[in-house]
């Protein structure tokens, strides 16, 4: 009989392969070996479920309704702000705050580069980083002819000249132009390189580390000193370009460089770009967008950690009481409930942001929908932040895919080991090789069985059976035996 494993009535059943030789019974394998290799491999199994549990624990949120209300507010909280109190560049309270925050910070850096001005006198912070970090692309406007070509002003150019430009490619072209002495533009779609139009530039640094060290310390500091405008600037001045919207200069400057064609989309983006800066959309006006977004984001965290923490010194007694276990039920980061609130406050807050700047575009545009404006007044560092909630809900939601298949795998193979072990535990109680063999050897060295035998012998006798049927020792059974099979054949 083969090992067979399969359901008979809705019952399982365990067959195993046995045999009888002259020394008793045998199977094809070792009873206790099987089991014992068949609880090793159920260990196994029921490991790689406990781990599976733990890890789909892990990554499904225990949000309450409570959490999705309060994470609601906070969105809703912070959205409100993000409409008024952001607003769009030139309107915004919170930027004037910023803008003034920036000021004093370059000329805190302009103090670290030697400066001795006044405290408040910006201009001539801004005058000595330019000198400090001087580069050749800083034209306001470079003759007839170029500002044909460019329609460079003191309103564009920090965004059209790709060494302003607050990006790795930015950077790329700043040390570019030092080393070659040129200037790289970007207008309507176009690249265009200017050469030596500073011919008292130099790069400093005797070789080639040495000079790139110069070139992105200039690239850097001249940066800093445009943050809130040039030297001349009057007003608020015209800071360095959003690193998210410079990178319309970067796709049109590589399509550029690969001899690919700009497409309409292309030159249409960019043109609004430019349009949302002159109007100071700047990197400065980018921090005041992510105020509120970082805002909603702390109050989340907080939130779910103070609502934790009563819970914990609401159902933890006194002696229980640790550290580590305090910070393991308030800890506000990596886990999936905190990841679910931060989405829902996330999207509340975009609802609101999107909802205000379309109204606005309407509003502004009159019969027409005005984008500049809906532009103006649209977060995108809540969207991007929005976005990565997404895309951070979508992996950990196929990631429970995935597990709960391999945990119904498992709990089915985990089912079958359960009965295989249980029937070998029954079969190793019923066919004990070990104690059929002991009894065997037992019977035959022992004297009742030769008293039984003898007293069949003396009863046959008494009974008058003839002498020659009866059977007197194990030679005539075996003889007996043989000829009754012989006569059956």
């Amino acid at each position: 009989m083969n090992f067979l494993h399969k359901q008979k009535n809705n019952e399982p059943f365990i067959l195993l392969q046995l045999g009888i030789n002259e020394n008793g019974y045998e199977f094809a394998s070792d009873i206790k070996t099987a089991l014992s290799t068949t609880q090793g491999e159920l260990e196994v199994v029921s490991s790689k479920l406990e781990k599976n549990l733990d890890f789909l624990n892990k990554l499904t949120p225990e949000c309450d309704k409570t959490d999705y209300i309060l994470s609601a507010c906070s969105g809703a909280l912070c959205g409100g702000i993000d409409v008024f109190l952001v607003g769009k560049p030139g309107e915004s309270p919170i930027g004037e705050i910023t803008d003034m925050w920036f000021a004093n910070r370059t000329e805190d850096f302009a103090r670290l580069c030697g400066w001795t001005g006044d405290k408040g006198n910006l201009s001539s912070a801004i005058r000595h980083l330019e000198k400090k970090f001087k580069i050749p692309y800083d034209q306001n406007g470079i003759g007839d002819i170029a500002k044909e070509l460019l329609d460079l002003t003191p309103t564009n150019h920090h965004f059209k000249s790709l060494g302003h430009n607050p990006t790795i490619l930015g950077l790329f072209f700043s040390i570019l132009n030092q080393f070659t002495n040129t200037s790289h533009f970007v207008s309507e779609g176009e690249l265009i390189t200017f050469s030596k139009f500073d011919g008292g530039f130099h790069l400093e640094g005797k070789d080639l580390p040495s000079k790139l060290f110069c070139g992105f310390t200039n690239w850097f500091g001249h940066l800093i000193s445009d943050m809130s405008g040039s030297s001349s600037s009057k007003g608020r001045g015209m800071g360095i370009p959003s690193p998210f919207w410079s990178w319309t200069n970067d796709i049109i400057a590589i399509k550029k460089k690969l001899n690919l064609p700009v497409g309409e989309f292309d030159k249409s983006i960019n043109e609004l770009a430019l349009n949302i800066y002159k109007q100071g959309y700047d990197a400065r006006f980018q921090t005041v967008q992510a105020i509120p977004v970082f805002v909603n984001e702390l109050l989340v965290r907080f939130i779910y950690s103070i609502r934790r923490l009563v819970r914990y010194f609401s159902i933890t007694k006194k002696d229980d009481r640790s550290f580590s276990l305090l910070w393991k039920s308030c800890e506000p980061f990596s886990n999936a409930t905190i990841k679910r609130m931060l989405t829902v406050a996330h999207g509340t807050f975009c609802v609101i942001d999107a909802g205000d700047a379309i109204a606005r575009g309407f509003a502004t545009g009159g019969s027409s929908f005005n984008v500049t404006d809906f532009v103006l007044r649209l977060n995108i560092i809540g969207i991007g932040r929005f976005t990565i909630s997404l895309y951070g809900e979508t992996s950990r939601g196929l990631k429970r895919h995935g597990i709960k298949e391999d945990i119904i795998i498992l709990k089915r193979e985990k089912l079958i080991l359960d009965d295989y072990v249980e029937g070998l535990k029954f079969l190793a109680e019923i066919y004990d090789d070990e104690s059929l063999l002991l009894f065997t050897r037992e019977l035959k060295e022992s004297d009742m069985y030769v008293q039984a035998f003898e007293k069949s012998v003396i009863l046959a006798e008494k009974r008058n059976v003839p002498k020659e049927e009866i059977l007197r020792n194990k030679a005539d059974i075996d003889s007996y035996f043989k000829g009754a099979r012989k006569n059956n054949e």
